[in-house]
C-alpha cells in the first residue's frame, strides 16, 4: 500500500469510490454526488489552502482517501480540522484506513493543528467503531440533524486530539 497526494488524475476514481456512499448508504447525509470536475475543484481549493488530500494506491489503484477542512469558519478554529476517510470495500479490513489516518494525523500535527473532528453517522457502526480504535472520542450527539432516506438521522462528533 503506497498513500500519495491525489491528482487531478485520481478524480474519477475518487468519485467511483465516494458515489455509492452518497447513493445507497447513510454514512453520509449528503444526496450530491461527485463529479470528476467538483472534485478536481476540491483539490485545487485544498492544495490553496494547504489541506491535504491523500490516496491510498494498492497495486497501483487508489482504494482510498482521507483529507481535512475547517471545523467551522473564523480564526479561533483554524487548528481543529474535520477529517473525511473512505475506503472502497474491496481494501476494508486491511488497516488502510489506519495508515491513511495516521499520515493525516502526522501532516495535521506539522501545521499546528490541534485536533480533528469526525462525523460519523449514528448510522454507521462501523465508523464509530473504527474511529475509536484509532484513538477518539464521542464528544457529543446531535440528534436529527441529517436528513436522508426519508428519515432523520443523528450525527456522532468524534474527537482525538493530536
Amino acid at each position: 500500500m503506497k498513500i500519495r497526494k491525489a491528482i487531478e488524475s485520481d478524480a474519477a476514481r475518487i468519485a467511483e469510490i465516494w458515489n455509492p456512499l452518497i447513493r445507497e448508504t447513510s454514512v453520509t447525509f449528503t444526496t450530491v454526488e461527485k463529479t470528476s470536475s467538483s472534485l478536481t475543484a476540491d483539490l485545487a481549493l485544498k492544495a490553496e489552502l494547504g489541506h491535504p488530500f491523500l490516496v491510498l494506491e494498492q497495486e497501483g489503484i487508489v482504494q482510498g482517501f482521507a483529507t481535512y477542512g475547517f471545523f467551522r469558519p473564523g480564526p479561533g478554529y483554524l487548528r481543529t480540522m474535520e477529517h473525511t476517510v473512505i475506503l472502497a470495500p474491496a481494501i476494508h479490513g486491511q488497516g488502510a484506513g489506519r495508515l491513511l489516518m495516521a499520515r493525516l494525523g502526522q501532516y495535521a500535527s506539522s501545521r499546528d493543528v490541534h485536533s480533528l473532528i469526525g462525523g460519523v453517522s449514528s448510522e454507521n457502526s462501523a465508523g464509530i467503531a473504527f474511529h475509536r480504535r484509532i484513538g477518539f472520542e464521542e464528544i457529543a450527539r446531535l440528534s436529527e440533524v441529517g436528513y436522508k432516506f426519508d428519515r432523520w438521522m443523528d450525527l456522532v462528533l468524534m474527537q482525538r486530539k493530536l
